[in-house]
């Protein structure tokens, strides 16, 4: 039996209202965010942006780094150098695991 949407990070859950008021920030906020690509939520079939707890996630980390003086553009590289690292990440513990055999 299949999970509930709720316990997979990356279901599209949450409307731009409800983490606008979870974040505290204004829906116009993360619509720039997303016109930036710094943070692009999945569609509903009516075109609303729906947000997972991963984006959720990243919106957290895009005011971090606002906070500390970066533009959009330079989040959405932080960002995407994070991403990089990870798959990174994944493949040295593959190779690891791989050798061990």
């Amino acid at each position: 039996m299949p999970g509930l949407p709720f316990e997979n990070p990356g279901a599209p859950l949450y409307s731009v209202g409800q983490v606008a008021d979870m974040l505290g920030v204004q829906q116009a906020f993360l619509r720039r965010l997303d016109a930036h690509d710094v943070v692009s939520p999945a569609r509903s079939d009516g075109q609303q942006r729906r947000y997972s707890r991963v984006d959720v996630g990243q919106v957290q980390q895009a005011l971090g780094l606002i906070d500390e003086g970066l533009t959009l553009g330079g989040v959405r590289r932080v960002l995407a150098l994070q991403a990089q690292v990870r798959v990174l990440e994944a493949q040295v513990a593959e190779l690891r695991a791989a050798q061990r055999v």
